[in-house]
Order: structure tokens, then sequence, then C-alpha cells
């Protein structure tokens, strides 16, 4: 019988879910520790956890087939050092959602002064200065993988306009412009909110940078909820400072946890959330690796697979 070996923090969580489950002809392993999965789950086909763990672990799987990541993110298992003789699949389709009630909860957060609105309350100060509004306005979105196609349904729920800026595909229906190539100056060219969904490729690398700040409008909000190496912080701090952008919410940093001496965390109109935007739940996750499972055993291709070479 092949065995499933789940390598995560959370492993007794997954066990007890992939065990309700069902799943026919499938042993269960589980650990946190990867010096216990070495005597546990060794000879396992399949590895389902944590890249961070699995790729200790990983040149002792002599029998490894497929490994389900349970994070969207895999930058652990693409060092081109490690092996490649399997199939990686990573977390996707599960945090459209998330993502979108963050980035809208924070665009309404500013657009509508909820924070000071509260500080006139704590001050006995009537305030009924006219608020902004998500209606009307222009959101890019870089990047309209499954994450950016939930976030465009949700700006078009709120009646934004959505240009889509991504490497050849147009798939999402609810964009209305898309924009490919050279052609991101005339992306970011009068957005009102600009949001990156970048994964972490060479490609993507610091693709937010000096030139994209100065093309914004200077009341335009900047969100990264993709990857931190999308983004030149430099670049980013220097925006603010000077008033180049109005606002900047950044969930996922170059270097986490962020370093005590980061300009960052003296940046003016910079908010900052420690990547919790959109959490692996359990549940959800485990989901992925029930369908894919089931598309397994028929031999049939998997969800959500990563080509090593594009990093995603």
């Amino acid at each position: 019988m092949p065995r499933v070996l789940i390598l995560s923090n959370q492993a007794d969580e997954y066990r007890v879910l992939l065990e309700n489950a069902g799943l026919p002809d499938l042993e269960l392993v589980g650990t946190s520790e990867v010096g216990e999965a070495l005597s546990i789950g060794a000879d396992s086909e399949f590895v389902f956890g944590e890249p961070t763990l699995i790729r200790e672990l990983l040149p002792s799987l002599n029998h490894l087939r497929w490994v389900q990541a349970t994070w969207a993110g895999v930058e652990p298992l693409l060092d081109p050092s490690l092996r490649r003789d399997y199939i990686l699949t990573n977390a996707r389709g599960v945090f459209g959602e998330l993502m979108s009630e963050y980035v809208v909860g924070y665009l309404l957060l500013l657009e509508r002064r909820m924070l000071e609105r509260h500080q006139a309350q704590e001050e006995q100060r009537w305030d009924d200065t006219l608020t902004g509004t998500l209606r009307g306005k222009t959101i890019g979105l870089l990047g309209v993988g499954s994450i950016g196609a939930h976030l465009a349904g949700t700006a078009k729920h709120f009646g934004m306009s959505v240009r889509g800026y991504t490497r050849a595909s147009e798939s999402c229906l609810e964009v209305d412009t898309y924009f490919h190539g050279d052609t991101r100056l005339a992306f970011a060219s009068g957005l009102d909110y600009l949001v990156s969904v970048l994964p972490n490729t060479p490609e993507t690398h610091h693709m937010v940078n000096s030139e994209l700040f100065a093309t914004l409008p200077a009341h335009a909000i900047f969100l990264n909820v993709g990857r931190g190496s999308a983004v030149d912080e430099a670049a980013l701090v220097d925006a603010l400072e000077q008033g180049l952008i109005a606002e900047a919410v950044l969930d996922v940093f170059e270097q986490e946890p962020l370093p005590k001496d980061h300009p960052f965390w003296s940046t003016p109109n910079l908010w900052m959330t420690f990547h919790t935007a959109a959490p692996s739940f359990p549940a959800d996750i485990t989901r992925l690796f029930v369908e894919n499972y089931l598309l397994y055993i028929r031999a049939e291709p998997l969800k959500y697979q990563v080509e090593f070479e594009r990093g995603y």
C-alpha cells in the first residue's frame, strides 16, 4: 500500500482530516520533526507538507513520486541543486477569498478614513468630512493567476475598473484591459490602486521599482500580497517619503522576519501585516491533496503542478 508522509507543524490536524476523507489504498504517517520523518516515512511515495521541512528530507526519499506543498510559495524546493525527479504541486485556488478580504479591507480602511473617524470619536470631535469610495476607481493587478482572478471579480463587485498585467494569459473575464511585456508603465499610468500578486521568479525580481512608482499618481495606494522579492524596497521607501504615492500596504517582504534596523519600521504611510493575509487553513489544503490523490490513482494530470524552471 502506498504511503503518504505528512510533514508539517500541523501534522496531527492534517492526519485527522485525511483519515476522515477515507482515501482508498493509502497509509498515513505524520510528524513535524524531520528526524522522526526519516524513521517513519523515508520510503514514502507521497509527501504532504511544508516546503522548508520537505527540503531537508528530500535527498533521503528514495521512492518519492509526488509532493503536495501546503503553501503557495515553494521556493525552498526550487533550488537548482535539488532533485526534480518528482511531481510538485502547490496550494492554489484556496487563497482568493482570503486575499480579497485583505485587499478590500485595507482599501476600505483607508478610503473610508476609519481610523480618523475613531480618533475623532476619542477626541469627542465631530468629523463629517467626505470619505473616498472604491466605486469608479481603477485597480491594477500585477499577476492574474487564481488569486488575481478572484481579486478582479471582487473589484468588479465594488464597481471598479480592472487592469491586469500578465506574462501572456488573458483568461480572467473580469479584467477589463490586459497588458503584457514592455507595457508595464502604461499599465500603471492612472491607477488608483496597484496590487502585486507576483510569484518569486527571476523575471519578477524588483518589477515594482522606482520607475513604476514614478508612473503612478500621487494618490495611488500600493499593496503587495504576492512575494517580497517583486518590490525594490529602497524605491518604495523613497516613493512614500517623497509623496510619489499616498500609501502602501505590505504583507510580504524580501527578508522575513523583517530586521529591526529596516527602514520600513519608520517609513510614513506604510502598513505592514507580517505575512498574515492568507494563512493556509488545514481543511482547505487537505481538500487539494484529496482532489489530487484521486486524480493520481486514476493516472490523470494533477492540478497546480509547479514548473521547476519557471518557478511556479
